[in-house]
């Protein structure tokens, strides 16, 4: 039985802009110009894109470095599963032999074993409690740095093919898009070429 969930779900971007944006800064002492009127301003040339990054998590094509770490955690945390699974089977066990024997046995052992039911339940609340927190620190210890590579190299991706709004459709419903703007597949493999799974992890 999984106590707590040995799964990094990884808060990537939301909603990525990369604008240019130049204007010329008035001399000292010249008056503003006027504004211009709304029919003659400039319209920015733009270029959208598409990307789910609940893909980047897929441990077949996602990228690499994602199911490398998740695996690195959850082997870490394996020792506190197994002790929590252990604690777990404690209780139904001495919750089975409470109810299958209350009936006819002694009252005093029926008592003993309702001390060792209350206090395995302790145990287990506080270790479970303890264990999550200690995840969920770590997954945030070794997924960081992931993070901030991958936001990174997305920057980097769009620039370099002129993209200036990059859209995450994992986060903002999206009701219509052509597959042509979906940059999923083709930024996944970007960046595993350019980052190795076995890329080191960092310490506790």
């Amino acid at each position: 039985m999984k106590i707590f969930r040995l799964i990094a779900a990884v808060a990537l971007l939301t909603t990525v802009a990369i604008l240019s944006v130049s204007a010329q800064q008035p001399k000292p002492g010249a008056s503003a110009p006027a504004a211009a009127p709304q029919s003659n301003a400039a319209v920015p040339d733009s270029k959208m894109a598409l990307i789910y990054s609940e893909a980047f998590t897929d441990p077949k094509s996602g990228i690499l470095r994602f199911g490398n770490l998740l695996t690195t955690l959850n082997r870490e945390f394996q020792p506190r599963q197994t002790e929590l699974n252990g604690l777990d089977q404690k209780i139904q066990q001495l919750t089975k032999e409470i109810n299958d024997t209350q009936a006819v046995a002694d009252p005093k052992t029926i008592g003993q074993k309702r001390d060792q039911l209350e206090q395995a339940q302790t145990d287990f609340k506080r270790k479970s409690e303890d264990a999550q927190a200690s995840y969920n620190r770590r997954r945030q210890e070794i997924f960081g740095p992931l993070q901030e590579d991958i936001g990174k190299a997305l920057e980097t991706y769009a620039k370099a093919r002129g993209i200036t709004v990059i859209v995450d459709g994992s986060q903002v419903p999206v009701v219509y898009a052509s597959d042509s703007i979906d940059i999923t597949k083709a930024f996944i493999a970007d960046f595993n070429s350019k980052n190795p799974a076995t890329a080191s992890v960092v310490k506790p």
